[in-house]
């Protein structure tokens, strides 16, 4: 069985996606075993205490000036649970580079477009869809990456496309990417802890 940790800063929409999915399966492959959190009551762990999944938060901020401590800090959470898979879902703080190198290839991280175009630093919510809308673009989309050291950097591992209409808003752009999200998503990640669980990489 592969163990997974969803990272979410927020609603974790994703994550209630990802876990429905994965809880309509009898056969799967894998489990959400832990919910994580830099922030002290997202809506992510409402919903992860009512389906009994067990909720940490680690921040920085619970480690001022010791970023090596606050590195140690996650792996040891996450080797606690045995967690074989990182997923984030909607979280907005970059991984501690120890746990990166630890988990190398098994971090997957979903983006509202289809990199490498309106990605990095600043590219996250609206910013990335009236970026779109700007451009001119006629379609948009979702992308599943891994995580690396940098802002959405890391090997591309599945996209799939949405139009972008005429008279689209960056809101109604939104919607109809997230809506793509939460069932690309969960397939994707799906389709990599049966790839993990067989001694496999994510990607070959």
């Amino acid at each position: 069985m592969i163990n997974i940790a969803v990272f979410a800063s927020g609603r974790g929409s994703n994550f209630q996606a990802v876990h429905r999915k994965l809880s309509q399966m009898p056969d799967s492959p894998a489990q959400i075993a832990l919910c994580v959190s830099n922030n002290p009551k997202p809506g992510a762990f409402e919903y992860a205490e009512a389906n009994g999944i067990p909720t940490c938060r680690v921040s920085p901020k619970m480690f001022p000036n010791d970023e090596a401590k606050y590195d140690r800090e996650v792996q040891a959470l996450l080797g606690s649970y045995h967690i074989n898979l990182i997923v984030l879902a909607g979280y907005m703080r970059m991984l501690p580079p120890g746990v990166v190198s630890l988990y190398r290839g098994r971090i997957l991280n979903v983006h509202p477009a289809l990199l490498p175009d309106f990605g990095g630093q600043g590219m996250y919510g609206m910013n990335v869809h009236r970026a779109v809308i700007e451009a001119g673009r006629e379609e948009s989309g979702v992308t599943v990456h891994l995580v690396d050291e940098e802002y959405d950097t890391g090997a591309i591992v599945a996209q799939e496309r949405v139009p972008v209409l005429a008279d689209d808003t960056a809101e109604s752009l939104a919607e109809r990417v997230l809506h793509l999200e939460h069932d690309f998503y969960p397939r994707v990640i799906l389709k990599a802890a049966q790839r993990l669980s067989e001694g496999k990489g994510i990607i070959d």
